[in-house]
């Protein structure tokens, strides 16, 4: 069994229910268990070549028996499963997975790169990667200078009941 750690974003549709259901399928894939799960945090959209909405961001931290990629296919199935429809780079989605580390795995391959390649560049992924590891170091990743040198403007922590 091997740690990995997935980010999850939504910015279409009921946001808070779409990241829900994926940390359920998550849950419920064979040879899987969520170890633990980061708070959720509204985030401003990055990267985007269209206007677009705001997401709710998320990681979780699993146990798993699946290999990287099967665990990316997983993940690719249950975004389909939920509705994701891919048809612009970087655009609005109804739910997205991304398979960002995978205990003693690195990968430079065209459908999977591992360590994810824009983990210490992106403020939404850091602030609930450093809630699953306070220490500020995964999995061999230490992402302590990023949280001191990145902007956080347009991060919040998402207030839940």
């Amino acid at each position: 069994m091997k740690k990995a750690v997935i980010g999850l974003g939504s910015n279409l549709g009921n946001r808070l229910d779409n990241i829900t259901h994926a940390i359920q399928a998550l849950k419920n894939l064979p040879g899987t268990t969520v170890i633990s799960t980061s708070r959720f945090y509204e985030t401003a959209p990055v990267e985007v070549h269209s206007v677009q909405n705001d997401y709710i961001n998320a990681c979780v931290l699993l146990l798993t028996d699946r290999s990287p990629k099967v665990l990316l296919g997983c993940c690719l199935g249950i975004e389909a499963g939920l509705g994701r429809e891919r048809r612009e780079y970087h655009g609005s989605r109804i739910i997205d997975l991304d398979l960002l580390l995978y205990e003693d795995a690195i990968f430079r391959e065209d459908e999977l790169k591992l360590p994810h390649p824009g983990i210490l560049n992106r403020a939404f992924v850091l602030m609930p990667l450093s809630d699953l590891f306070p220490e500020k170091t995964a999995m061999g990743l230490d992402f302590s200078a990023s949280l001191r040198e990145l902007d956080f403007t347009g991060v919040h922590l998402l207030e839940r009941n």
